[in-house]
């Protein structure tokens, strides 16, 4: 049964592996650069694509406003329409949209988001254009100071704060109402007016990236430093945390091979493993909050203030003022958002627990029946059944797991947070509480009502080995399968116009051949895949030791396919200036604390344990209870005790605040004695 668990793994990461090898647009065509910046000094770096039924006089209106000047409320940005190029066909889209901004505009720009870029004393400074040339590697215009990615953040972030004058509705659109104040581009976009914004990728820096990240096979770490210039940091620090959990598993991957090999039949043997387990996930929370500081710090991200958030697109309300800003917004009461949660939302999820219950005891009824068909007549087939019910349930579970998601960002969109951030938030907690009860609600029942480790043993192989080659299926060869058609069919209609013979994709081609490729929707269903193989790991692998092998054979297939479907399948997504992992750091702590009352149960139920207490069942539940708060207040501790930022990192920021104390100070004096002078 090992061998054959471990055969179906490296049987799936070789056909990954091979599925990487047909790499289906970037190596049948390449592309041009977007423009000739020497010849007219326009380079395109995002696209705006219109409904290609708007009104002229909308997008006349919007093309206005993003030209002109700052001082006019304008992005001053520059924007050109794309052309229809050669062998164009009537159902193109006619209303995309290229634009750039000038070299001063790109500075100005980096200023105000707050850019953090490396001193000339190699510290981390909020950039102004004042000091430009004390800073690192500042040469003169266009020097690639500013990355790629960080431009198109720029620009995005100016686009974004592109805001409504005097209007009272969008030219055209009488319906799409306007108020002094109100984002000019989330009301285009909740109207259907703006289909889609995105950035624009770079043939040279993709081939560079592609080639150092999954196109060859090495055993060194991956370019987290490439993928932060290209993609940014919030993408970086997934790939990272996804690297370093993968090298936290190696130690108990490597425990776990000769421990489960020596107690194969002995399914009561778990107990030092289940407190290396309790160490283990405490440690490497810990330890991956310092390598997050020191890698956001080295990319300028920690220290950066986050911006005053704007209202999601979908919000809706009375129109009214913000207290904060003064500005004219739509204002919901949060009374109805509380009640909208918990007299709608809150039974929703609890009547989804109940029935997710429910089908775990259809699960049980199974097991039972494919457990008497195999004692009556013990065959090999016989034997085959009893995979089966596990195999139904894990099927069952991704299936429940996927409606449900979709359930969740409805009823979460219908609460209409205000801000992206709580609607994020408060989607993961859905999300996090279903998973969580409908994975491992059925491991918790074996392990602690039916005190079953034979068959907690076999359940957990069976739902781990099921899940990840579901996940590989959907997560890697569907969207390749689906995409590589689509992408083909792209390259043939592009072949047909002859439009090109050295291979190379002009810029229209190029950008109509990105504009229909799939959205990148971000990480979260990256993360939570993560969340679930840590619980499996960290909650039930004393019993079962192989789990750590097989998530770490798991993430290295996750690692290049993901890395590919980001190069080639998806959307340039625009870059996301994270310091660290946010809400899922809370997410994966919390499972960690689970993860330690789970292991003292299963030490306390151990037959070793129970030697100790022979006669009084009570004491052996004081003693475990006791045992299992002191590891509890040993955890919180040991937080404590390792700081979350190395050392050599808050002195940097305490020298960074005092030199911008002095700053202060001296610029207030001078302005004391200027002031005394005129007097």
């Amino acid at each position: 049964m090992v061998i054959l668990q471990i055969h179906i793994i490296h049987v799936s990461l070789l056909l990954v592996c091979v599925e990487l090898s047909w790499p289906f647009a970037a190596g049948m065509m390449q592309w041009e650069p977007a423009v000739d910046s020497s010849s007219s000094g326009f380079i395109p770096r995002v696209v705006l694509e219109l409904a290609s039924n708007t009104k002229e006089e909308a997008a006349a209106w919007l093309l206005s406003r993003i030209r002109d000047p700052q001082r006019n409320g304008g992005a001053e940005l520059l924007v050109e329409q794309l052309g229809p190029g050669v062998g164009a066909q009537e159902k193109d889209n006619p209303n995309l949209f290229l634009v750039g901004a000038s070299w001063p505009r790109l500075l100005s720009g980096a200023e105000d988001v707050g850019l953090f870029k490396e001193y000339s004393d190699g510290s981390m400074r909020g950039f102004t254009c004042a000091n430009k040339h004390n800073f690192k590697h500042f040469k003169g215009e266009g020097d690639g100071f500013l990355s790629m990615s960080e431009c198109q953040y720029i620009i995005k972030h100016e686009l974004d704060t592109l805001r409504a004058k005097e209007e009272t509705h969008v030219p055209g659109y009488t319906q799409a109402k306007l108020y002094p104040g109100k984002s000019i581009i989330r009301r285009l976009q909740s109207k259907g007016i703006l289909i889609q914004m995105f950035p624009l990728h770079d043939k040279e820096d993709l081939k560079r990236l592609s080639f150092s990240w999954y196109k060859k096979v090495k055993l060194s770490l991956q370019p987290l430093d490439e993928i932060k210039h290209y993609y940014g940091e919030g993408q970086a620090l997934y790939f990272g945390f996804l690297e370093y959990f993968t090298f936290a598993l190696v130690p108990m991957a490597f425990i776990g091979v000769p421990y489960y090999l020596f107690d194969w039949e002995d399914y009561d043997k778990y107990v030092v493993f289940a407190v290396f387990n309790m160490i283990w996930c405490t440690v490497i929370l810990e330890l991956w909050k310092r390598r997050s500081a020191s890698l956001a710090y080295h990319w300028g991200t920690l220290s950066r203030k986050k911006a005053f958030e704007e209202p999601r697109p979908g919000f809706h309300g009375v129109l009214g003022f913000n207290p904060v800003t003064g500005r004219e917004e739509p204002l919901y009461p949060n009374v109805k958002r509380q009640l909208r949660i918990y007299l709608v939302s809150l039974p929703f999820v609890l009547l989804c627990l109940y029935f997710s219950l429910y089908i775990m005891m259809i699960y049980f009824l199974m097991e039972g029946w494919a457990l008497s068909v195999h004692d009556e007549n013990p065959t090999f087939w016989t034997g085959l059944l009893l995979f089966i019910p596990s195999i139904i349930y894990a099927v069952v579970i991704e299936v429940m797991n996927l409606i449900y998601r979709y359930a969740a960002e409805f009823l979460t969109d219908w609460e209409n947070h205000r801000l992206e951030s709580s609607f994020q938030n408060h989607l993961v907690l859905k999300v996090l509480v279903f998973n969580f009860f409908n994975c491992f609600a059925s491991l918790f029942y074996i392990a602690f009502i039916m005190q079953d480790m034979a068959l907690l043993r076999h359940s957990l192989a069976t739902l781990l080995i099921t899940s990840q080659i579901l996940n590989q299926i959907m997560e890697a060869f569907l969207p390749y399968w689906l995409q590589r058609r689509r992408n083909k069919k792209m390259v043939r209609k592009v072949l047909k116009r002859r439009i090109f013979e050295d291979k190379v994709l002009p810029l229209p081609e190029q950008v109509r051949l990105e504009a229909d490729m799939s959205m990148y929707l971000g990480t979260f269903d990256d993360y939570l895949e993560l969340f679930l193989l840590f619980g499996y790991v960290s909650l039930f692998s004393c019993v079962y030791p192989l789990a750590a092998v097989l998530v770490v054979l798991n993430n290295i297939t996750e690692v290049y396919s993901d890395a590919f479907k980001m190069c080639h399948v998806f959307k340039r997504p625009f870059a996301d200036p994270a310091a660290n992992i946010g809400v899922w750091q809370l997410a994966f702590e919390a499972m960690s604390v689970i993860a330690v009352v789970t292991n003292c149960a299963l030490i306390g139920m151990s037959p070793q344990v129970k030697g100790y207490f022979p006669d009084s069942e009570t004491q052996l539940i004081l003693w475990t209870v006791a045992i299992e708060h002191g590891l509890l207040a040993f955890k919180f501790i040991l937080t404590f005790l390792i700081p979350d930022v190395p050392k050599y990192i808050q002195i940097k920021l305490a020298r960074l605040e005092f030199e911008s104390l002095e700053a202060l100070k001296k610029k207030k004096m001078e302005a004391s004695e200027v002031s005394k002078k005129i007097q």
